[in-house]
């Protein structure tokens, strides 16, 4: 059975996902905040090409594999850390005109992996038998070890009846080919909700405790309630597929700053999070329509501060964006990443699909109580906390597909 499970290709995972949305690396920061407001997607994908003059042109077709790649993905969250630092609220219409390459530039490499057609790693990194590497395509074996080796986002070519004159003709604006081809990604979420559907041939690991299994990460990114909001740390989680957790002065979880959240917000909450305490922030973003007193205290600390033309940003936030070009992206349908859309009480988003709680499990959860709990709110971790409420640490996505992970090399 272990074997079965291991001889599936990634492609097989891709069933039903829509093609990716897409941006040029030629874009700027602007352009790709038009498009994740135009198009609803909380991800992007950001291509080494402009798929607009090259990509989707039939001169395209003999197109290099080299020369049109996914070779990142930024979202809101990424737009509103980067207009947050000083130097740019100062500016913002400028820092809106820089290319979206200093978005990429500020993260880990190897969080997007792009994968060829038939792409396969070297057997000789795995004991296992042939069938795992089958006609020399991707099996879901090699695709765990590379979410290990730190990819988020495996893009992958979708599989099409439609010849290459077919397929150009029927790109359109809900579509983008690259190398004459459409794409989608695939994700930690989708390789933890395809081992979930699998669960009981692990066991008895899944009925093991979080605690035991030793998958609880420590080192989380954690404030106080008083302190600044931190934007460095909401960089980071935002990296690490993680939050940061608000704490009140005994330890214990009171809520947090989530980058997924800041996805259903504006680019106008980079002045509060430049301003504001994290529990200030907090309360900024948990519901749809900051508080009143919030917005004036951001402007009063703006003031203060000399940033007057951030004030702009968040008077006239619509107003900044009027010379960002669509020339530089494509959409299609894609809710892709499958990441959390976290908070903490309930409220609304003026962007659909915002959830605000803060989801928490305990050190003596099972596994896989915990794996439905993340899957069935689309999060990619939960807070770990003693009964007290004293926040322990956070597990993981990627943690799950370690210990699961594990145990296949053990069953093979």
């Amino acid at each position: 059975m272990a074997v079965s499970i291991l001889s599936h290709e990634v492609s097989d995972l891709c069933l039903g996902k829509p093609a990716l949305s897409s941006l040029s690396v030629s874009a700027t920061v602007g352009e790709a905040l038009s498009a994740l407001k135009r198009f609803g997607d909380l991800f992007l994908s950001v291509w080494s090409c402009d798929q607009h003059h090259r990509c989707n042109s039939p001169r395209s077709i003999k197109v290099d594999f080299s020369e049109c790649k996914c070779i990142g993905k930024v979202c809101l969250a990424d737009v509103i850390c980067f207009l947050s630092k000083e130097e740019n609220l100062k500016n913002p219409g400028k820092a809106l005109q820089e290319p979206v390459s200093l978005l990429l530039n500020s993260k880990v490499s190897g969080l997007v992996r792009h994968l060829e057609p038939h792409a396969s790693i070297v057997a000789k990194r795995h004991s296992l038998p042939p069938l795992s590497f089958s006609r020399g395509r991707l099996s879901l074996l090699e695709a765990i070890d590379l979410i290990l080796e730190g990819a988020q986002n495996l893009v992958i070519p979708l599989h099409s009846p439609f010849t290459r004159k077919k397929l150009i003709s029927k790109s359109t604006a809900n579509s983008t080919l690259h190398n004459n081809r459409e794409y989608c990604w695939l994700t930690q979420e989708d390789i933890v909700r395809y081992l979930l559907n699998s669960i009981g041939l692990f066991s008895p690991t899944p009925n093991h405790t979080i605690e035991s299994l030793n998958i609880i990460d420590t080192g989380s990114f954690t404030v106080h309630y008083d302190d600044p909001a931190a934007l460095p740390l909401i960089s980071q989680s935002l990296v690490k597929q993680t939050s940061v957790a608000i704490l009140d002065a005994d330890g214990k979880l009171i809520g947090e700053i989530s980058p997924f959240t800041l996805n259903f917000c504006d680019e106008t909450v980079a002045a509060a999070i430049a301003t504001l305490s994290a529990g200030e922030l907090m309360a900024y973003i948990e519901c749809g329509d900051p508080p009143e007193d919030l917005i004036m205290v951001v402007k009063q600390r703006l003031e203060e501060r000399n940033l007057g033309p951030a004030l702009d940003l968040i008077e006239e936030e619509s107003g900044i964006l009027s010379s960002a070009s669509d020339s530089s992206y494509s959409s299609s349908s894609d809710e892709e990443f499958g990441m959390g859309r976290s908070g903490r009480v309930a409220g609304n988003s003026a962007r659909a699909g915002r959830s605000t709680e803060t989801i928490v499990c305990y050190p003596w959860s099972s596994l896989v109580a915990v794996m439905i709990q993340a899957l069935s709110h689309r999060l990619s971790y939960i807070w770990v906390i003693e009964e007290d409420g004293t926040l322990v640490g956070v597990v993981t996505f990627a943690g799950m597909i370690k210990v699961l992970r594990e145990r296949l090399r053990s069953m093979v």
